[in-house]
């Protein structure tokens, strides 16, 4: 007769290392995770599993180490054959909302040059995705904005007449990488 518990009985983990000890001796971890006791509430298949368990399925299926790739390898249930070949994940990198500079300085640290108040200018944000069909050309990308009528897309100044937002600047960047 053994004093450590039953094989069956969860074990409340109270540190990092009494979380790996009960992992080393079979027991299941009680994850009390108030976001996994709301997606079991939803109703629809929910697992999860071990980070050796997903590292082995990720090794058996000739993964590369990536997150959405960790993501379809976690527990029991991951099919033999995934088709991940035609995925192609969007990338979002936080970009935040600018910074409260309220002056450029000079090399020395002097003010030289005061920043505007507003954070907007005819509708437009520091930030936001525009199209711009001018006579020169077609050009896409960011704006900034400079308090008078003509905004920088990259290095070329366009007025506003030609632009059309196409997505509103929320301190996220996006990138599809099949459009890389």
């Amino acid at each position: 007769m053994t004093t450590d518990r039953s094989i069956e009985e969860p074990c409340e983990v109270t540190s990092l290392t009494h979380g790996f000890e009960a992992e080393r001796r079979g027991r299941p971890l009680r994850l009390g995770s108030a976001l996994l006791d709301r997606l079991k509430a939803t109703g629809l298949p929910v697992e999860t599993g071990s980070g050796g368990l997903t590292k082995f399925n990720r090794f058996q299926r000739k993964m590369a180490k990536t997150h959405w790739g960790d993501a379809a390898c976690v527990g029991r249930s991951t099919p033999q054959v995934l088709k991940v070949d035609q995925i192609h994940p969007l990338r979002i990198r936080a970009t935040g909302h600018g910074r409260r500079q309220m002056c450029v300085t000079d090399k020395y640290g002097f003010p030289k040059q005061h920043k505007g108040r507003k954070g907007t200018y005819l509708g437009y944000r520091t930030g936001d995705m525009v199209k711009a069909v001018t006579p020169n050309g077609t050009f896409q990308g960011r704006i900034a904005i400079r308090y008078r009528p003509s905004f920088r897309l990259g290095k070329i100044d366009i007025h506003p007449k030609y632009m059309r937002r196409l997505h509103r600047v929320d301190g996220y960047a996006y990138h599809d990488e099949r459009s890389a």
